[in-house]
């Protein structure tokens, strides 16, 4: 349907008119009605993507709880330490055999979530419509660009939340399950740190603000689509840099013939010597001497060192960085209605 016809059903008669104003004298509702028709059919594959994947990953779940009970091999890993793992080692492999990639599929759809949603939803927000010109109709039916704009971002933002959190939660359920030691997937890897907790919803906000900025700056759907992808990504490999340094890491020592043994859910960043002074050593200033433990002495060596985040540093570097795109996200945003107010007024 076109958007003159979208524009002429919301005004049918005086009352529905009246009855859709908010005290300022603007369409408020009718305003969101007509988001919702140019944009029902992204609007739709949501919803559809939120009950399919919540359907695989609830059903995922019982699988996998069904396979570690039968098998007693919940929190065992390949190598384990724990008695009650002893002789377990095939079972795990057979378990990461079963289910090991149908979990990074879940992964995986969390992880691409946000791109889909900058590049199929926020990108042709508003350059569709910029592009083909009917932006112009819009701006004449009483409507002010900053409202336009709000209630343009406002509908999509609320459906990418519903959906990201949704889709966040069951994912978190199942993980409590089958993620960690016996999956090999561990909390700090690339594609479960960004499918769980608040990390995909904050995401989210920032594709679509990206792919609507985009938009509006470019005025070409395609392009801006192009941008949002290449922004996205160069977006994604930075926090992936920055991630390790959000919050301090936990140092181990380790004296003597103590065993250098971290727990399988610790994230292991560093490891080196510590002479008598405090000072940290490389462990490879050493590593090629042929005495070994000579130089070692000579550098008055008196232990050794790893940096880590353990597992109970997750929450707080996601919601950490859940922050810091959540601010890129509303600097995004800003931008946008900045240049919107600029253009038209």
């Amino acid at each position: 349907m076109s958007t003159t016809a979208d524009l002429g059903a919301t005004g049918r008669g005086q009352h529905a008119q009246d009855a859709d104003r908010a005290p300022g004298g603007a369409p408020v509702r009718g305003l969101l009605w007509l988001v919702w028709r140019q944009h029902r059919v992204a609007f739709v594959v949501l919803l559809a993507l939120m009950v399919a994947g919540g359907v695989y990953m609830a059903v995922l779940r019982g699988r996998m709880s069904g396979f570690l009970d039968s098998h007693h091999i919940a929190g065992c890993s390949l190598i384990s330490l724990d008695p009650h793992c002893a002789g377990t080692q095939n079972a795990v492999d057979a378990f990461r055999a079963s289910y090991g990639s149908q979990l990074r599929l879940a992964e995986m759809l969390l992880m691409a979530l946000p791109f889909l949603v900058g590049i199929f939803i926020g990108a042709p927000l508003l350059a569709r419509e910029l592009e083909s010109g009917t932006h112009k109709l819009v701006l004449t039916q009483s409507v002010g660009p900053l409202r336009w704009l709000a209630a343009k971002i406002a509908l999509p933002a609320a459906a990418a939340v519903v959906t990201s959190a949704a889709l966040a939660a069951v994912f978190m359920w199942l993980w409590q399950v089958g993620g960690e030691e016996v999956s090999g997937s561990y909390w700090y890897s690339t594609t479960a740190y960004g499918s769980l907790g608040p990390v995909p919803v904050a995401q989210c906000l920032l594709g679509l603000a990206v792919g609507t900025l985009a938009g509006l700056l470019l005025r070409r759907t395609v392009v801006s689509m192009a941008v949002t992808l290449g922004v996205m990504g160069a977006v994604s490999l930075a926090l992936q840099q920055l991630r390790p340094y959000l919050m301090a890491p936990t140092t181990v020592v380790f004296r003597g013939n103590e065993s250098q043994q971290l727990k399988d859910t610790s994230w292991f960043l560093e490891q080196g010597h510590l002479t008598g002074t405090g000072s940290r050593m490389p462990t490879g200033l050493c590593a090629a001497d042929p005495s070994y433990e000579s130089c070692l002495r000579s550098h008055n060596v008196v232990a050794s060192y790893v940096d880590q985040h353990p597992v109970s540093h997750h929450w707080q570097l996601a919601w950490t960085e859940s922050g810091i795109v959540l601010v890129l996200a509303v600097v995004a945003t800003v931008i946008a209605f900045r240049v919107m107010k600029r253009r038209h007024g």
